[in-house]
Formats: C-alpha cells, sequence, structure tokens
C-alpha cells in the first residue's frame, strides 16, 4: 500500500448484511464488532445522535431505517470516509467533539465507548451523550467489559437514569439507559508546564490527548536530537498532537505546520500557541490530506501514532513515512521516533533509499534524507 491506497476511500461489506459502504486505512468502526453489536441491538425513537462513529455504521443502519441521524466524528480519517457514508445513505456528518453536540435535541443517543481514549475523555463522552437528549430519551452505550464496561455503565446509571444490558456477546456489552437527569459537565481543560531547552512553555489539553499532563520522554529525546534550526526555516509536525513538538520548533524560529487527526488535540494545540504567544499553521488532517501537493520543507518531525481503536495498526506511520517523503524539499531531512520494537527501518530505507539511527535507548531516533 502507497500513499494513493491510504488516502482511497474503498467500499466495503458491512457485518450486517449484503450492503457496502466507505472506509479507508486509519478509521475506526468498519469490522469493530462493538459497532455492529450496537447498529444491530439499538432501537430508535425521535432523531438519533451517534457519537464517536468512526466510519458510521451505527449510523448508516439506522438512516436506511429512515431515521433522522447527526453524526460528530473527531477523527479527520474516519470523517472522510463519515462523510461519504453519510451522503450515500441520508445522514448529516459533522466534525467536532461529543461535548459539543446540541443539546435537548435527541430522543435517541448511541455511543460506541472511546475507552481507548482513556477514562476521563470516556466519562465526558457519556455524560455529553445524555445531555444531547431530550427528557425521557435512550441512551445506547456498547464496549467491551475488559475495557471498563461495567465501570462505565455503573457512572453513567449513575449520573443519567435507569438502565439496563441488553445484550452480552462473549466480552461485549449493549445497555440502554433512559435519560432522568441532565448531567453536568466537569472541567474540560488541564494545563501543565515543562522546561524545554531553557525555555518554559505552558501547555493546555483536552481530554483524552496523547500524553496528557507531561511532553512525552520520546518528543523529547527528538527534540534534543535535532539540530539547530534556523529562523524561518519551513518544518512539518506530522501528528503534532497537542504541540509537544510544534511548540519548541516554534520557539525556536521554524516556520512550522502542524498536522493532527484528531480534533481535541488539534484545539489543545491551538490554545497551547496561544497560551505562549506562539504561531504555527495548525490544520485538521488525516496524514498529509491538508497540505497541497506543492508545499515542501526543509525539515518532517514525527512521534507517529501506532494505534487506531486501541490495536496495534501501522498503517498510519507507514502513510508518515511516505508524506515525508512526498514533501520533503531535495536534501531535507525527516527525523522519526519510535519504540524500538517498531521496525521502521526498513520502510525509510525502500521510500527514501537511506536511513540511519542517530540516537537510541529507551527509545531511537531515525533519519532519513530525501
Amino acid at each position: 500500500m502507497g500513499l494513493a491506497a491510504y488516502h482511497r476511500l474503498t467500499p466495503m461489506p458491512t457485518p450486517l448484511g449484503p450492503f457496502y459502504f466507505y472506509t479507508k486505512p486509519g478509521a475506526r468502526g468498519h469490522a469493530d464488532p462493538r459497532y455492529a453489536l450496537l447498529a444491530e441491538g439499538m432501537e430508535v425513537q425521535g432523531r438519533l445522535l451517534d457519537l464517536n462513529p468512526g466510519v458510521g455504521l451505527v449510523s448508516w443502519t439506522a438512516a436506511k431505517k429512515e431515521a433522522e441521524v447527526l453524526a460528530i466524528e473527531p477523527s479527520r480519517a474516519a470523517f472522510l470516509a463519515l462523510e461519504k457514508n453519510a451522503d450515500e445513505a441520508g445522514f448529516t456528518a459533522r466534525a467536532g467533539l461529543p461535548w459539543e453536540a446540541p443539546t435537548y435535541a435527541f430522543g435517541t443517543a448511541a455511543l460506541v465507548l472511546p475507552a481507548e481514549r482513556g477514562s476521563r475523555y470516556t466519562t465526558l463522552a457519556v455524560r455529553a451523550a445524555a445531555r444531547a437528549l431530550m427528557p425521557g430519551g435512550r441512551l445506547w452505550i456498547a464496549g467491551e467489559k475488559k475495557k471498563g464496561f461495567d465501570r462505565y455503565f455503573k457512572e453513567a446509571k449513575s449520573a443519567i437514569g435507569y438502565g439496563q444490558v441488553v445484550a452480552r456477546e462473549k466480552g461485549l456489552r449493549l445497555a440502554v439507559l433512559e435519560k432522568e437527569n441532565h448531567p453536568e459537565l466537569p472541567e474540560l481543560w488541564r494545563r501543565f508546564s515543562e522546561e524545554i531547552e531553557g525555555r518554559h512553555l505552558v501547555f493546555r489539553t483536552l481530554p483524552g490527548v496523547f500524553s496528557e499532563g507531561r511532553v512525552d520522554p520520546a518528543s523529547r529525546m527528538l527534540l534534543e536530537t535535532l539540530p539547530r534550526v534556523e529562523p524561518g526555516t519551513p518544518v512539518l509536525d506530522l501528528g503534532a498532537g497537542y504541540g509537544a513538538l510544534t511548540l519548541p520548533l516554534a520557539a525556536r524560529g521554524a516556520r512550522v505546520t502542524a498536522l493532527e487527526d484528531d480534533l481535541a488535540s488539534l484545539r489543545s494545540l491551538e490554545a497551547s500557541l496561544m497560551e505562549n504567544h506562539l504561531e504555527a499553521d495548525v490544520r485538521h488532517s488525516d496524514v498529509d490530506s491538508a497540505l497541497r501537493e506543492e508545499e515542501k520543507f526543509a525539515i518532517v518531525v514525527t512521534n507517529p501514532p501506532f494505534h487506531v481503536g486501541g490495536s496495534v495498526i501501522l498503517d498510519v506511520a507507514k502513510a508518515f513515512v511516505w508524506a515525508a517523503h512526498r514533501h520533503l524539499e531535495t536534501g531535507g531531512r525527516f527525523y522519526l521516533v519510535a519504540n524500538p520494537f517498531l521496525k521502521y527501518e526498513p520502510l525509510m530505507e525502500a521510500t527514501f533509499g537511506n536511513v540511519r539511527s542517530v540516537r537510541t535507548g529507551r527509545y531511537k531516533v531515525l533519519l532519513s534524507v530525501r
């Protein structure tokens, strides 16, 4: 698979019957049995809000039964497929975060518990779904017992109202709750500060971002490995997160373009830049989808993700390597930091014709030159 194949929307059979809808690498929700359980077992009354829809199996199924559906998705990769499926099935798709959903507007809400994003994000998503319901509306949640379903269900009953588990399939659970209460949302934003390269930086973060509360040691290693960056140097940060690399590079004077798939991370990055009076070009992007073909950079940096929906999947990280090659100027340098067990060296060698390890330890920093 190359970069063009990564970005291609592909029709795939659904697990619920002989019809097709679109998916793509890097997007959640097509082959995930939690979505199939929710789509098959849920009963819809009134308008449906689908939070954490992924590529939209639940929304698609409900829309095919003539329900009015709004699906809100924070991942750019998933949203590109979701938007296509919305056009095909006749529902509405919107890029956004769970707590941005309209309140008191729906008879039914559906949520595959995003437990891989952490307990704070998951609890907020459940409460946001409940707040979107009209009194007496029903919230359907699906999840895995081994990933905390029982705890989240208990919390939901306490905050929302009566509920019961209606289906059990091996380790999967489906439950429905009836809205009796209008739960409050806890404080969304957190902040922490770090000394990086002699500069005091303040980071503001929303729930669910990677390495919330501290700059992760892999990003620190990459920053320490990078040579001096001249002011005005065009730098691309692929998978920028809340800005662990972007902020220090902008503080050095680099002209940074930061690409991020996840909206919570992207909005955290924007808030952190503002907090520190720094500037960068921040774009919501599925790998390099927000870049023009002709945009080139002297340096590309990445601390790539290797999980999609909680599973170890390297499709996105591989696409980062191909995107770096596409958008580096001749002589430009690509720096990647990763866990030692992740074998990026053959891919970087095949893509760039060269790769070398410039630092090792708990993590490794790899360099390829265009």
